[in-house]
């Protein structure tokens, strides 16, 4: 159940909230979900939200293999399926896509969870943002779109594909925010020289660009680098995890970090991914998370693995008068490189990346086998600007950086600017040989 202004709660009023709503969401996941009841056999599920360590981790494979058992839906749907009031798919970046079931409550809740992360951004009443994710089942259409509308602004939904058309809306309604993935702007860069040259991106008069769905946004070089561009405030408004929430989290204007929204329907923990085990839920830690839902009816799920390393960067009141707690995201699990053990993720590379004037900002790791690795290999693509001839020195100071700030081996090759790809939706960083 939601409580207003939970963001702005005191964290022990919000902690007895939860332990009050985990008291019956406990027995409605003994009682309808077949998957926990076959996890746990007779066990029943712990009385308190402190002794959930005790019980096993769920993660996206047993979701997976539950949805191929069980057509549909999974064996985790916990409602009968004429309680499902909206149904979505994930986008199936790092697998098999997953069908999504919300009822009415659900996405509700989800909504209002999301549009506090949106508000926490600047967006508002006043505000005209046009939202340019995928509408076609994936949740980051429109239920994203729900979350805007949220906010109390209005929403042009105008989904992906015909970028020329977007540039003309955006002129011609008067649109003051922008809502789509951070790799977006580059297409939209590339668009306005080919067909608008006369128009620079700042000319398109945006006001806030709301931004989510991949990584890179803690980078404060990206940022800046897109805030001149453009000339907009850049906000990373929009993290979520699919199976869980579409979006809990969000930056504000006084604090780069995200700010943790859900704490009235999320019961939160860090695990260290190896082993699993508990971490303190405390400033300065590092380790994956995992959600608990503690209000969900469809497809409630109980101690789910994300997959993100996260970093706790904050507990305390922040500057915003916000308690929700901030973090910062590492990278995922499954887009971690080992090279000679030591671990890497695309966020820290393109933070190097986007210190260096004379590259674009594109860049990938490309895999060509199974590892172990003994070096990164990345491509990393020069601006449009940029001459040729820096090339070889270029190169070598990258590698030269990547040695010095993460320790790893890097073998970087240039190519020329608009040679990798840009995309409407999640622009993969780490490609595997399958995928080559």
């Amino acid at each position: 159940m939601l409580l207003p202004h939970a963001d702005f709660l005191e964290l022990k009023e919000l902690h007895a909230h939860r332990q009050r709503s985990w008291e019956l969401q406990r027995e409605h996941v003994g009682n309808n979900s077949q998957l926990y009841r076959r996890l746990y056999g007779a066990r029943p599920l712990p009385k308190r939200l402190e002794e959930l360590p005790d019980v096993p981790l769920t993660d996206k494979e047993m979701l997976r293999s539950s949805q191929t058992a069980h057509s549909g839906f999974g064996d985790y749907l916990a409602t009968p399926h004429t309680s499902i009031g909206r149904v979505h798919r994930t986008s199936g970046t790092t697998g098999t896509a997953m069908n999504l079931a919300l009822s009415a409550r659900d996405a509700h809740e989800t909504a209002v969870v999301g549009g506090r992360a949106q508000a926490a951004g600047g967006l508002g009443p006043g505000h005209r943002v046009v939202h340019c994710l995928n509408y076609r089942l994936w949740m980051g259409g429109l239920t994203d779109h729900m979350t805007l509308e949220a906010t109390g602004a209005a929403v042009i939904p105008f989904g992906v594909g015909d970028t020329a058309l977007l540039v003309r809306t955006i002129r011609e309604l008067g649109i003051t925010a922008i809502s789509c993935t951070p790799s977006y702007p580059a297409v939209l860069e590339k668009v306005l020289t080919e067909q608008f040259p006369t128009l620079k991106p700042a000319d398109l008069g945006l006001q806030l660009g709301l931004f989510g769905g991949e990584a890179g946004l803690d980078d404060l070089e990206f940022r800046k680098r897109l805030e001149s561009v453009w000339g907009f405030k850049v906000r990373n408004s929009n993290y979520g995890v699919s199976d869980v929430f579409c979006n809990f989290a969000g930056q504000t204007e006084l604090n780069n970090d995200l700010h943790f929204m859900a704490l009235d329907v999320l019961h939160p923990e860090l695990i260290t991914p190896e082993t699993g085990d508990i971490l303190p839920w405390r400033e300065g830690e590092t380790g994956e998370l995992v959600l608990t839902h503690v209000s969900r009816e469809c497809q409630p799920l109980v101690r789910f693995r994300t997959g993100d390393i996260i970093c706790i960067s904050g507990t305390g009141l922040a500057a915003c008068g916000r308690t929700a707690p901030r973090f910062r995201v590492v990278g995922r699990v499954d887009d971690m490189v080992v090279v000679r053990g030591i671990n890497a993720f695309p966020s820290q590379v393109a933070a190097i990346i986007n210190g260096e004037s004379a590259l674009s900002g594109e860049y990938r790791i490309a895999l060509s086998g199974p590892p172990p690795y003994d070096a990164l290999p990345l491509e990393a693509e020069l601006a449009r600007t940029a001459s040729p001839e820096i090339g070889n020195g270029l190169a070598a100071n990258l590698e030269s950086r990547i040695k010095r700030e993460l320790g790893l081996t890097a073998r970087v090759t240039l190519v020329p600017f608009n040679t990798l790809p840009r995309t409407e939706g999640k622009t993969p960083r780490v490609i595997r040989k399958e995928k080559l």
